[in-house]
């Protein structure tokens, strides 16, 4: 099991770059990630099909990159589940979209952080290490290490933002300007603009 290179950079304080992705195939993530180019690769599930053993394969591919790590990006139903299988299986870190309140982020959080279990409830899930499963002192490390970030983009979100950030386990936020300003009822983009500015501090 590698190092989470984007924990590794938050930690460090550094910046970091990401890049987007819908397409379902292990080789694209190897083809990204040979380039040296990125520090993580989001695939966004929010958008794009796959099933639960399409979050193996992706971990199994991005795990022969130490240079990179990976994130999925889940949508507001069923996200918790989602984001717990993501990460059991090797996806070494989650983004939540639709968030609204802190109360919704502190939700996330609990799903995807670990919590006392017999050791073959963590064990018998499946992680991108030689294809075997963890011991359970490596999947404790590797569900800590892993890198919560959360959308925001509603206005709701926007107005409580500050009581957001103060939500132990989150480590980042992104601006969704579409979603914003939809919320809004008003896509006035100069708006957007500015707001996004408001969220990287």
């Amino acid at each position: 099991m590698k190092p989470n290179k984007l924990r590794q950079l938050i930690k460090e304080g550094k910046p970091t770059l990401g890049v987007h992705s819908v397409i379902p195939w292990p080789r694209l993530v190897e083809i990204m990630a040979v380039t040296g180019a990125f520090d993580y690769i989001e695939y966004i599930g929010e958008y794009s099909t796959y099933d639960l053993e399409t979050f193996e394969n992706l971990a199994r591919a991005i795990e022969l990159y130490p240079n990179m790590s990976m994130m999925i990006k889940v949508e507001e139903q069923s996200r918790g589940y989602i984001a717990t299988r993501a990460l059991d299986a090797g996806i070494q870190n989650a983004l939540f979209a639709d968030i609204r309140s802190a109360d919704d982020v502190r939700e996330c959080v609990a799903s995807s952080v670990p919590k006392p279990r017999k050791p073959a409830g963590a064990t018998a899930r499946p992680a991108a290490e030689s294809m075997s499963a963890p011991t359970q002192s490596k999947w404790v490390k590797q569900m800590n290490d892993a890198v919560l970030a959360f959308m925001i983009e509603k206005k709701s979100a926007m107005d409580n933002l500050e009581e957001i950030l103060s939500v132990k386990g989150v480590d980042m936020v992104q601006f969704g300007p579409n979603d914003y300003s939809v919320s809004l009822g008003n896509p006035d983009r100069a708006v957007c603009r500015k707001l996004s500015k408001h969220t990287i501090r």
